[in-house]
């Protein structure tokens, strides 16, 4: 999943790198293309599905036209995207035939990025809060979590059509954080919202993510940028337990 296209900044950290959110006290992340590189799974199971409805005249969609067009987006906006010619009833069960054709391949292939469960330690050990945040429907995001070893990690998982508005708008984001009882300028997120974002590169071009809003872009969860920023915190003490 793409960085948010749209800038929702209640801070400035593009300076200051993750220090604005001192003391820390949660992380959040998204899950398609954070956690995991599930993107070209998607990409897969999309361009089969849209060849046999004769999309496109039958030509299979190339992996440019499915990152301008389909990553980042939710089911309903695609619905209207790609199929507008269709009933909306038929076109929703396409996408969730779709989204079993994505799953079955996830529980073969998929696994989480670089550098993750070293990640996943460092936040158990400090106490700190965690979230995971998607527009992916729900049986999507339990087997993800599951498949890369953090079903008990997460605290809340919060599903963008759960909310008023989905993403881009940070509605989701601020969901979490209102269930975990952090305001906003003590977290934040892998990914993007209306707090300091790490943006993440897997599939992204730095210069992009950057101009959409991240604080920075790392490549994977090893990336020394990453633990340069962490290790400011810890320095500053920046970092607040759940039970302090």
């Amino acid at each position: 999943m793409n960085i948010l296209k749209i800038k929702f900044g209640f801070y400035d950290c593009s300076k200051c790198s993750l220090a604005c959110v001192t003391p820390l006290k949660a992380i959040l992340f998204d899950i398609d293309g954070t956690l995991c590189d599930s993107d070209p799974l998607h990409y897969y199971a999309f361009r089969d599905m849209l060849k046999e409805v004769g999309f496109n005249g039958g030509v299979p969609i190339t992996e440019e036209f499915f990152s301008k067009n389909i990553s980042g987006k939710h089911n309903e906006e695609l619905c209207r995207v790609l199929l507008p010619d269709w009933d909306i009833q038929r076109a929703r069960k396409f996408m969730e035939d779709k989204e079993d054709m994505f799953r079955r391949l996830a529980s073969e292939q998929i696994e989480p990025v670089k550098g993750l469960h070293k990640l996943q330690k460092w936040i158990q050990e400090r106490g700190l809060k965690r979230a995971a945040v998607t527009s992916a429907p729900r049986p999507n995001a339990e087997l993800l979590i599951s498949m890369i070893g953090l079903s008990d990690f997460f605290e809340i998982l919060v599903l963008g059509n759960e909310c008023e508005r989905q993403k881009p708008f940070p509605d989701p984001y601020l969901k979490a954080l209102q269930a975990l009882e952090v305001s906003d300028k003590h977290a934040f997120v892998f990914e993007a919202a209306g707090m300091p974002v790490v943006g993440m590169g897997l599939r992204n071009p730095e210069k992009s993510l950057s101009e959409a809003g991240a604080s920075f872009v790392i490549k994977d969860f090893d990336d020394p940028k990453l633990w340069t920023a962490l290790k400011e915190l810890e320095n500053k003490e920046g970092i607040t337990t759940a039970t302090a």
